[in-house]
């Protein structure tokens, strides 16, 4: 009977944290992270998706000489929120799953 017990057990605990996962799932949905360069001459924000919700350009960075320097800088916000977006979605999921490797 104590196998039982157990098992009743196991399987509470594995639905409280496949709630807390989907817990920490629509968190990281909602979560908006930002990332810039060139000192804030570039800003842009995601979401948890990693969606890009929004890009802001500062204007003195427009050079119509030099462009590539441009492109260079929306691709290094963008992939600074991304990679805050990641770092932030995997600390909300490792709370959510008491940090079990595996389990994100």
């Amino acid at each position: 009977m104590g196998g039982m017990g157990n098992m009743q057990k196991l399987l509470k605990e594995a639905q409280k944290a496949q709630a807390n996962i989907a817990r920490a799932q629509e968190e990281i949905a909602l979560l908006e992270a930002e990332g810039s360069a060139g000192g804030g001459a570039v800003v842009a924000k995601v979401n948890g998706k990693h969606d890009l919700l929004t890009i802001k350009i500062d204007p003195a960075a427009v050079d119509p000489s030099d462009v590539e320097t441009l492109e260079d800088l929306i691709l290094a916000a963008v992939n600074q929120a991304h990679g805050e977006a990641a770092k932030r979605a995997e600390a909300l999921m490792s709370k959510a799953t008491g940090g079990l490797p595996g389990m994100f």
